[in-house]
């Protein structure tokens, strides 16, 4: 609004005329000298503006501003607290990373469908699937064993193929943030860098029970209940060797060379220690 000439009161300097204003300052020229003022703070505790009309617009500029500043207060507030919450998190994160002692079974396996398998290769994420019952009923599961030394295998089997045709269709290192007690959502996201699809032909020649077996039944081969199951590391660290020689593409190679370099390093495995697959196929 503009109040240039406007007449003003000042409780000690008397009556004046605004001379210039801008959105911070405002300047008077009272009888003997000119004064600079905040505006619009001034108003309402040392200027008063003798037009009454000019004061009524003034007061909603003023309702307004104060309106936008406690807003502004407001957001701070919460940027503060989220800032704290930040920091909590982090701080639990580490003391997490800190204390974490490798599981001996800390990768997942999961039995894909089409609409997850399609979700795993283009938002390279897979999901633990829903409690069934119990208090928790109807929350995610939460992966609590995973954490940055782990892989997700994804797998299928045709509905007219038998259980031991399972193939592998591919497998990616956890992210590297990621730890399972800290998950809500059930949401696995893949690391950046080391993530890995297999072809048709290459996914035939990597069989699922070729790696794993049930220690209470070995003999079995049988997927019974749930979208995921927990892994051994040494059988993980099986596929991944075995990926090497399965990948064709020269690059695609080099990457499986490099993922199973950066597992072993995190599950604290000799690459030449790795034993041959045994799994229940093996056995048969």
């Amino acid at each position: 609004m503009n109040l240039i000439n406007k007449e003003v009161t000042h409780k000690r300097f008397g009556k004046g005329s605004v001379v210039k204003h801008n959105e911070s300052l405002i300047e008077v020229h009272f009888a003997t000298e000119n004064k600079k003022f905040v505006f619009p703070d001034a108003f309402g505790k040392y200027l008063k503006l003798n037009d009454q009309s000019a004061a009524h617009s003034l007061e909603k500029v003023i309702q307004k501003q104060e309106v936008e500043r406690l807003k502004r207060e407001q957001e701070k507030d919460e940027e503060k607290k989220l800032l704290r919450k930040e920091r909590l998190l982090r701080l639990e994160h580490e003391k997490l990373m800190k204390n974490h002692k490798l599981h001996p079974k800390s990768q997942m396996v999961f039995w894909c469908d089409t609409e997850d398998q399609k979700r795993s290769f283009t938002e390279w994420e897979c999901f633990t699937g829903i409690i069934k019952s119990g208090i928790n009923k109807g929350k995610p599961n939460k992966p609590t064993r995973i954490h940055q030394n782990s892989a997700c295998l994804i797998t299928a089997r045709d509905s007219a193929m038998p259980e031991k045709d399972r193939r592998i269709l591919g497998v990616y290192m956890v992210g590297e943030d990621f730890i399972g007690k800290l998950c809500e959502d059930g949401y696995i996201p893949a690391h950046s860098e080391y993530r890995l699809q297999l072809t048709d032909e290459e996914s035939e020649r990597m069989l699922f029970w070729d790696y794993y077996v049930n220690e209470k039944y070995p003999n079995k081969m049988t997927w019974n209940t749930g979208k995921y199951r927990y892994f051994d590391n040494l059988w993980m660290a099986q596929i991944l060797h075995d990926l090497v020689s399965v990948k064709t593409d020269p690059n695609e190679q080099k990457l499986a060379q490099q993922f199973l370099d950066h597992f072993c390093r995190m599950n604290q495995i000799r690459k030449e220690e790795i034993p041959k697959a045994n799994g229940a196929l093996m056995r048969i």
